[in-house]
C-alpha cells in the first residue's frame, strides 16, 4: 500500500465520521424537540396547558437510549422550576413514552408588584 492509498482511505473515513457526527448532531437537536413536545402533550392532558416549557437539558447519550434522565425548565405564572424527570420509551421511535417525575430540582418564584 503506497501513502497515496493510505491518504486516500483516511480522507474517506474522516468523510465517513464527519456524516456520522452530523446526522447525530441531527437526532440529538430533533430529540429534545421530541421530548418537549411529549412533555406539553402530558401537560395538557393534566389541565396544565399553561405551564410553558422552557428548555430540556438531557445528556449526550440520551438520543440512542430508551432510558434516560433529563431535566426540564418550566414556568408558570412567573413562577420557574427545574424538574428532574424519566424518560421511558424513546420519543422518536416509541409508540408509547412515560414520564415520570424524579424530583425538584429548583423552585424561583418572582413577585410582580
Amino acid at each position: 500500500m503506497n501513502s497515496n492509498d493510505s491518504r486516500h482511505c483516511m480522507g474517506k473515513l474522516l468523510s465517513l465520521m464527519g456524516l456520522v457526527a452530523l446526522a447525530y448532531a441531527g437526532i440529538y437537536v430533533y430529540y429534545g424537540h421530541a421530548v418537549e413536545r411529549e412533555v406539553e402533550q402530558a401537560l395538557s392532558e393534566r389541565g396544565l396547558s399553561s405551564v410553558t416549557v422552557e428548555s430540556v437539558d438531557y445528556g449526550l447519550w440520551a438520543p440512542v437510549s430508551s432510558s434516560t434522565e433529563i431535566t426540564l425548565n418550566v414556568t408558570y405564572r412567573g413562577a420557574q422550576a427545574a424538574l428532574n424527570l424519566g424518560v421511558e420509551g424513546h420519543p422518536l421511535f416509541s409508540d408509547e413514552v412515560v414520564i415520570r417525575l424524579d424530583g425538584l430540582q429548583a423552585l424561583r418564584l418572582g413577585l410582580n408588584l
